[in-house]
């Protein structure tokens, strides 16, 4: 098997995995707690809830699509804001809508590297902007989670004593084995390469502040969906509280082990709310509706991605129907076609033969013998093709 198969193979291999794992942890959170919370928190969803939910997606999609065009120009690859958001819509969409939570993003990858013609630019433009997304995401986590009361900081309290000394031994052990390690000088300079770009694209001076602010405004979009979606599910918690948990949800998020999205996020939030003390029940109830406001906030990829198949029908059938009819002419090699006219200069006389007057050799004097006294054309040629000649006492002179 080839290495491109078998890269596929592990890659389609994960996703099942990770489509497994989804249902598996839906279907244990159903088992405990029943489909009561999370059929209640989904009856709650209203019309103004569904509006504010796509105005937060625009909101959020707007930025995020800023955040790959500037990534993609600090790799030297132009991509105007507009595709951009039509393309991030419709990666949001498919993430929704298919398993894995990613394939969206593979495809916006994919698609944008054969639009650039250059596969690897358009696939690490992608991977950055996502990598910037996750880096804010986790430097805004662990601040919240380490000074923010949380279920999370008790535990960590309380595990403290015992696993920092087995994380530090695991880091001594890492760092052992990388400086004893002899990297491979074609890797080295692939990491180089990597590690140049991704200063280039992330930390330049051109780059770095509309990334960050564009980073920054995502990460607080997805936070009021967040609380949007504990208010219509009911719950009466501040945002005090439920930041840590929105927090504690969005990391889950980013596990590819779900079914469109939903396995890890109702887990985490139903195990959040419970450690709170607000029921985890309620935490379901919050991620069930998240679930469906993030759904109904990426809606406009599945315009955008009908309104492209649509254009490309199109496009197909009028190149289809654009293609010029073969011209009447024969073919230089081909023999003429019987007809009543089969000679190449029609005329009054469709026999072989020229007229009464023939004139096999063209200029000024139409006679077959030039002379200063053109002689009277014979009423009907020779059989050879020649016309009689005059007596001799009264014809010209040979030339």
């Amino acid at each position: 098997m080839s290495a491109p198969k078998a890269g596929a193979g592990a890659r389609a291999l994960r996703t099942r995995l990770g489509t497994l794992a989804g249902v598996l942890v839906l279907g244990v959170l159903l088992w405990r707690t029943g489909t009561g919370p999370l059929l209640g928190g989904l009856r709650r969803i209203d019309g103004p809830a569904l509006l504010a939910a796509l105005g937060i997606g625009l909101v959020t999609t707007v930025c995020s699509a800023w955040r790959w065009s500037l990534v993609a120009r600090g790799l030297r690859i132009r991509l105007p804001l507009a595709p951009a958001v039509a393309d991030y819509y419709r990666a949001l969409f498919l993430n929704a809508a298919l398993p894995g939570g990613i394939l969206g993003d593979v495809h916006r990858a994919v698609r944008h590297g054969q639009s650039t013609g250059d596969l690897g630019r358009g696939v690490r433009s992608v991977v950055l902007e996502r990598a910037a997304g996750q880096l804010t995401l986790a430097v805004f986590g662990v601040a919240v989670l380490l000074t923010m009361p949380s279920p999370l900081l008790t535990g960590a309290r309380q595990a403290a004593p015992i696993a920092a000394p087995a994380v530090l031994g695991a880091l001594a052990v890492a760092v052992a084995v990388r400086r004893n390690r002899v990297p491979a000088p074609e890797g080295r300079r692939g990491r180089s390469t990597m590690l140049a770009e991704a200063r280039e694209a992330l930390l330049s001076r051109a780059n770095l502040p509309g990334i960050a602010l564009s980073s920054a405004v995502v990460l607080a979009g997805y936070l009021a969906m967040f609380f949007l979606a504990a208010r219509v599910a009911g719950s009466g918690a501040s945002v005090a509280v439920l930041t840590p948990l929105a927090v504690l949800a969005l990391l889950a998020m980013t596990l590819p082990l779900n079914v469109g999205g939903w396995g890890p996020r109702e887990g985490v939030t139903a195990w959040a709310f419970g450690a709170a003390g607000l029921g985890a029940g309620t935490g379901l109830g919050v991620a069930a509706v998240y679930g469906v406001l993030s759904f109904v906030a990426g809606l406009p990829g599945a315009v955008v991605l009908v309104g492209r198949w649509y254009a490309g029908q199109r496009a197909e059938r009028s190149g289809t129907t654009a293609v010029p009819h073969p011209q009447p002419h024969p073919h230089p090699h081909s023999q003429p076609q019987p007809g009543p006219h089969p000679q190449p200069h029609p005329g009054p006389h469709p026999q072989p033969q020229p007229g009464p007057h023939p004139q096999p050799h063209p200029g000024p004097h139409p006679q077959p013998h030039p002379g200063p006294h053109p002689v009277p054309a014979a009423p009907h040629p020779a059989p050879g093709g020649t016309y009689p000649r005059s007596p001799p006492a009264e014809a010209d002179p040979p030339p």
